[in-house]
């Protein structure tokens, strides 16, 4: 956590679902994600694809050593956080558009 975000860490592997019901439970305005590798940034689009279809009004935001901005964009992220400091300025923007 950082600048005044309260983060709440569901771990890794984490089902679609349990993303969904921590976003009911908690009326978290941000979820975000982050891959390390390129067989798991996969998994981002299937997140993004399920809230959407669910209808959730969450920003999504995802990061990490596999993915880049074009690839952020290419899934249907909200944002895109290259680093630490890049994602809490994005999280901020998300927050004021939201």
């Amino acid at each position: 956590s950082a600048e005044g975000f309260e983060v709440i860490d569901l771990g890794t592997e984490v089902e679609k679902s349990k993303y969904a019901e921590a976003v009911a439970e908690t009326e978290a305005d941000i979820v975000a994600m982050s891959a390390l590798l390129t067989t798991t940034r996969e998994y981002m689009a299937e997140v993004i694809q399920y809230f959407r279809e669910e209808g959730m009004e969450v920003k999504i935001m995802v990061g990490g050593g596999a993915v880049s901005e074009d690839y952020a964009d290419e899934i249907g992220a909200d944002a895109y956080g290259k680093d630490a400091v890049d994602a809490v300025r994005k999280a901020k923007e998300l927050i004021l558009i939201g």
